[in-house]
């Protein structure tokens, strides 16, 4: 019986370990933005290029706040985490949150770091509200899923290198947050 629950325990945390990057950057996949009919880009003239870069600074901080914030809370089994507010929104603020809960329910925790390696793909400061769509390698080889008690890693669990994206949202507080995202496991990089 007791390795009935053992081999049920590492299923589940085989599902989270799976869910731990993706539950980080998961989510449907989003849409990225088409390019700007001609009536549109009348409709819609181009954005000043220093905002912009402002834009594309501001959503890469918020992007790296994101990885910094979620990675502290991982390692620590702490949903609750108050970074994690300051740089993300929901929807994705929420699956980090349950992700983090769900690994820390099964006596799991993260260990390691990922390592980033993110561009700005496209700024619509003119949606409501603006947008900045991030793309990344993240290279999540060093960031394992382990067992808290003993260290160990969790069956199942792997690192691996991955096309990750991200949509950041600039706030009515004009704050940049990290709202959307997706890994693609089957697209390495």
């Amino acid at each position: 019986m007791r390795v009935r629950h053992s081999r049920h325990r590492a299923a589940c945390l085989v599902v989270i370990a799976a869910v731990g990057i993706t539950g980080g950057c998961g989510g449907a996949p989003e849409n990225a933005p088409g390019p700007v009919s001609g009536a549109a880009a009348a409709a819609h003239p181009p954005a000043d290029a220093a905002a912009e870069a402002a834009a594309e600074k501001a959503a890469l901080a918020a992007y790296s706040g994101y990885l910094a914030a979620s990675g502290t809370a991982s390692r620590r089994g702490d949903p609750r985490h108050p970074e994690l507010t300051r740089f993300l929104a929901d929807p994705l603020l929420t699956r980090v949150r349950l992700a983090i809960r769900e690994a820390k329910e099964h006596g799991a925790m993260r260990t390691g770091k990922l390592v980033s390696d993110s561009t700005v793909t496209s700024v619509d400061l003119a949606a409501e509200p603006p947008t900045v769509e991030i793309q990344d390698c993240l290279d999540a080889t060093g960031w394992r899923l382990v067992y808290a008690r003993d260290r160990k890693p969790v069956p199942g669990s792997r690192g691996g290198r991955w096309l990750s994206t991200a949509t950041a949202t600039r706030f009515p507080d004009g704050r940049w947050r990290i709202s959307a995202g997706q890994t693609h496991q089957d697209q390495p990089c």
